[in-house]
């Protein structure tokens, strides 16, 4: 059985930083494509950044773009995201996901639905 739990999340003014974790249990994690979404009250989940199994490619959400950037450590099984330049609008529960890596298009590691595996996510606070 897979288990992601992250940590790191807090609250931070506005153009501060926080870096969260995703500890992922089992021997697979070195294979997994790995992605964080976001959901904030009363929104939708939405994709934030997501990394392929041996980490050489990365994607990012426009909204985080040049502030977020997300690594993996595979020694550790552990997923990161590094938040600089934080905004109100950043505020929300994040959450880790992965999946075993395939032939996956690009659209779809911004896709929620093909993700396996789920943490059960970390709240984040920037106060305006």
């Amino acid at each position: 059985q897979v288990q992601l739990v992250e940590s790191g999340g807090g609250s931070v003014q506005a153009g501060g930083s926080l870096r969260l974790s995703c500890a992922v249990s089992g021997r697979t994690f070195s294979s997994y494509d790995m992605a964080w979404f976001r959901q904030a009250p009363g929104k939708e989940r939405e994709f934030v950044a997501a990394i392929n199994w041996n980490g050489g490619m990365t994607y990012y959400a426009d909204s985080v773009k040049g502030r977020f950037t997300i690594s993996r450590d595979h020694p550790k099984n552990t997923l990161y995201l590094q938040m600089d330049s934080l905004k109100p609008e950043d505020t929300a529960v994040y959450s880790c996901a992965g999946r075993a890596s395939q032939a996956y298009t690009i659209s779809d590691y911004s896709d929620p639905s093909t993700y396996t595996y789920w943490g059960q996510g970390t709240q984040v606070t920037v106060p305006s």
